[in-house]
């Protein structure tokens, strides 16, 4: 009987791990349970989904961390971030994509290889035997959840993401907003005109944030003690620290000027970046939000431009699930009590689609290797995704672990650099420059006979 490799889990790491071991030689089984089963926050049964943002933020991979993992995906012949590059969408320098259309390729290329298939049933129990990676993302089933627990036997650790709302081009009133990316950064003339912007002045900034504070807000079960990933803060939140937070944040004026006032500098700005490829959706940058929804229409319209905006999707919150990582997974990222089982993506601690892809795609080699007998090479801790594994696996503190994004302070320093401001250009492209040199050198050592 053929072995199989069963990946639990269709998102960005379920997908990509399957395409890597997919590609490797291995039989890989996708174990989906949408649509079958649904969740709070997806919209479909396809394979890659986007459920908050539908950005993979900077793709600078010369001097920023997460571009930098776009490259070495790339390199890896990465399905998620090629499918992303096919699919994107104009976002100044930010790897923006068409969200649907992402989806439906993703699913379409993993029902096509034939050393995949997809089942749609739901797993609710740790199994005994077998090659299998977990990578259930942050709507792990209360099921799985639970055997996870009993397995690991520590308390589930969690925090809280929150989705932001899509609004309906056409219901944006663009005699108040314009199109325009800060610093007027893109190549391209699409580019620079990638974002809109709906100006406010200081008084409506003012409202806007009574209103926000004001406004029903989603309350969580009693006894419930987990907090918020600080990359995805809802915007009451934010507000609730200072009045100022948000202008210093998601609503900063910085780099944008009114063509319809030029020489009136708005006091905050709210941005919204396009959704789709036909230019009909639009969600609002930094909004993540855990009002409920009829206090969300009435405080979104109250910034100007939107007064009429119509809503494809508001916002929400929902609990996302992770392990204790330091103590309880090995560098090959197998659960030390049950070597046989692999965890992947956000589950592992790290935040965000790119690192969660990342996360997928070695833990897809990882396990084909183990199938095939193939050994692979230590993953480079120079490259970035051997900074977040390395970070996952043992290089944090287990005492005060929380989620991370891929980010240079995870790097080991490069000798004879100069620190401060200043030096900072030169030390992220020496980060860059040793990542790919050492990136390249293991993908390499991949195709050299054993």
């Amino acid at each position: 009987m053929t072995k199989e490799l069963h990946i639990v889990g269709g998102g960005m790491a379920g997908s990509e791990a399957a395409w890597q071991a997919a590609e490797a030689g291995a039989s890989v089984v996708i174990h989906e349970m949408r649509p079958k089963v649904e969740t709070f926050a997806h919209k479909t049964g396809d394979l890659g989904e986007m459920v908050c943002s539908n950005s993979f933020r900077s793709d600078d991979h010369e001097q920023n961390a997460v571009g930098l993992l776009h490259w070495e995906m790339q390199q890896a012949g990465g399905l998620v971030i090629d499918t992303a590059y096919k699919h994107r969408l104009p976002a100044g320098g930010a790897l923006a994509v068409d969200r649907d259309a992402f989806s439906a390729e993703i699913t379409r290329r993993l029902h096509a290889h034939p050393n995949v298939r997809v089942s749609h049933e739901e797993i609710t129990a740790l199994p005994e035997d077998g090659q299998w990676i977990i990578a259930t993302g942050p709507l792990t089933s209360a099921a799985l959840g639970s055997a996870i627990q009993q397995e690991t036997g520590t308390d589930r650790l969690a925090f809280f993401d929150a989705i932001a709302p899509i609004v309906y081009a056409d219901s944006i009133d663009m005699e108040q907003a314009w199109l325009q990316s800060r610093y007027d950064k893109g190549e391209t003339e699409e580019e620079r005109r990638a974002y809109i912007n709906c100006p406010m002045d200081k008084d409506q900034y003012e409202a806007f944030i009574d209103a926000l504070l004001a406004a029903d807000k989603t309350e969580f079960h009693e006894g419930e003690t987990a907090g918020y990933f600080d990359g995805c803060l809802p915007i009451e939140v934010m507000a609730d620290r200072g009045r100022e937070t948000l202008r210093h944040g998601p609503m900063k004026p910085v780099g944008l000027t009114n063509p319809h006032a030029p020489d009136v500098k708005p006091h905050a700005v709210v941005q919204l970046r396009r959704d789709n490829a036909l230019g009909t959706l639009y969600n609002i940058v930094g909004f993540q939000t855990k009002m409920k929804y009829g206090a969300q229409a009435s405080v979104f319209r109250m910034i100007p431009g939107l007064e009429n905006a119509s809503f494809a999707r508001l916002g929400g919150i929902h609990r996302n699930t992770f392990l204790n990582s330091p103590t309880l997974l090995d560098a090959q990222m197998r659960l030390r009590s049950r070597p046989h089982i692999r965890f992947a993506g956000q589950v592992t601690g790290v935040e965000g689609y790119v690192e969660s892809a990342a996360m997928g795609l070695l833990a897809g080699r990882m396990a084909a290797a183990d199938m095939l007998g193939q050994p692979l090479p230590e993953v480079p801790q120079d490259s970035a995704h051997g900074a977040l594994i390395h970070h996952i696996t043992g290089g944090a503190d287990a005492r005060t672990f929380q989620p991370m994004n891929v980010n240079f302070g995870l790097f080991r320093p490069v000798d004879g650099l100069k620190g401060g401001r200043r030096g900072r250009r030169d030390r992220y492209k020496a980060y860059t420059d040793r990542a790919k040199a050492a990136w390249s050198g293991w993908l390499t050592a991949q195709m050299e006979p054993a």
